[in-house]
């Protein structure tokens, strides 16, 4: 796993949520990632713009995310002295997230409302993110969401 700021402090956890968090916690990761995903940030000197990050920040976070298997780093199509970074699959699984993250900050920590949403290309819709129960299909209330341990200790990769 990358060593970030906050290092490995989760070592003792068995939780996926700890080890998410040892990629992509510390606080300019996820809004790295938001502009690659939602914006097409791809260029180091248009995330340095973009979030006004020091240069040696963004570069550490930039080669943890190719290293942990988030980007991976491409020589860019129109400017071969310059590298850009493009999101994986996996790293395109953290769109739910943002919009999660997204959602919760609109509702508990955006003043003015919400700065920006999030359409579906197609049609022009508003996207949310929901829960859903794979066994019967319905929205449960989040009172009724609980964590199990599970039995099996399989990584995936």
């Amino acid at each position: 796993m990358m060593d970030l700021v906050l290092g490995r402090t989760y070592e003792g956890q068995n939780c996926s949520a700890a080890r998410a968090l040892e990629v992509v916690g510390e606080r300019w990761s996820l809004l790295i990632m938001r502009d690659a995903l939602f914006r097409g940030t791809t260029r180091f000197s248009d995330f340095q713009r973009s979030l006004g990050l020091a240069s040696n920040v963004l570069a550490k976070r930039l080669d943890g995310f190719v290293e942990n298997g988030l980007m991976e780093q491409r020589v860019h199509p129109e400017h071969p002295d310059q590298q850009e970074y493009v999101p994986t699959d996996k790293g395109r699984d953290l769109k739910p997230v943002v919009l999660a993250l997204t959602a919760w900050g609109d509702r508990w920590a955006a003043p003015n409302g919400p700065p920006v949403t999030f359409e579906h290309e197609g049609c022009g819709g508003k996207v949310e993110a929901h829960l859903l129960c794979l066994k019967c299909g319905r929205s449960p209330d989040l009172a009724h969401v609980v964590a199990k341990p599970t039995r099996s200790r399989r990584r995936r990769s």
